[in-house]
């Protein structure tokens, strides 16, 4: 019981750093009561496009920052790219192959990429864009309401689900309106749903925890009572 306990009060006070609230139906509600969406973004080689593409893209790009009246943050997340499900598939095929000549090929092929992931990291970047929405503009605050906000420990605001609605349809505006902006620079962008934000979060947590335990579906959770 004294260990249980101990583990219950370092998540608890884990938790109390952090300034999500709670994750909900492809958004994240802050314990400040803000609302975010997040963006996953293609990329695009802007070195090997020609002058007058690269000219196209600054002017997209100018356009659409000049569009938005709201915060946005861009995010670069740079991982170490896992290819050890890609290696048992492969593993797999070399065993089922009935083709000899085929199969050496394959063995030849694994034992090549095991050798390129040894000698090099290999790293995955994924770009994302975060969108927020307050429902109380920062602007109306006097000065010491906005200091005490800084010092004081996050509170979560228990929102009621009309107001989440109301505010969640404000952002969703704000999402549809970033997706478009992308879109003329040629950019794709898909906003997270709930599972893909948890497991962005948990893994950008939990580096390493998250290599060896994947994250339970949300189809999968069952909450227990004590």
């Amino acid at each position: 019981m004294a260990k249980n306990k101990a583990s219950k009060n370092k998540f608890s006070a884990v938790q109390s750093f952090l300034d999500i609230g709670e994750i909900k139906e492809d958004t994240v509600i802050m314990k400040d009561g803000t609302l975010r969406s997040v963006l996953l973004i293609s990329s695009v080689n802007f070195a090997l496009k020609s002058e007058e593409e690269q000219e196209a893209i600054i002017s997209s790009y100018v356009g659409f920052l000049n569009n938005i009246d709201f915060p946005i943050q861009i995010v670069i997340q740079s991982r170490e790219l896992d290819i050890n499900n890609y290696l048992v598939q492969l593993k797999q095929k070399e065993k089922e192959q009935t083709n000899e000549l085929l199969k050496i090929q394959t063995t030849e092929y694994i034992q090549y990429i095991e050798e390129l992931v040894s000698m090099a990291k290999i790293m995955n970047k994924r770009f994302y864009l975060t969108i927020s929405y307050n429902p109380v503009s920062d602007k109306k605050k006097s000065f010491f309401s906005s200091l005490w906000e800084v010092l004081r420990p996050a509170t979560l605001i228990t929102m009621k689900e009309e107001r989440f609605l109301k505010y969640r349809t404000e952002l969703n505006r704000r999402v549809e309106n970033v997706i478009a902006g992308l879109g003329s620079m040629g950019l794709n962008a898909v906003q997270l749903d709930t599972q893909s934000l948890i497991e962005l979060f948990y893994t950008t947590y939990n580096p390493r925890t998250s290599k060896n335990q994947r994250l339970t579906e949300m189809k999968d959770l069952r909450v227990t009572e004590s």
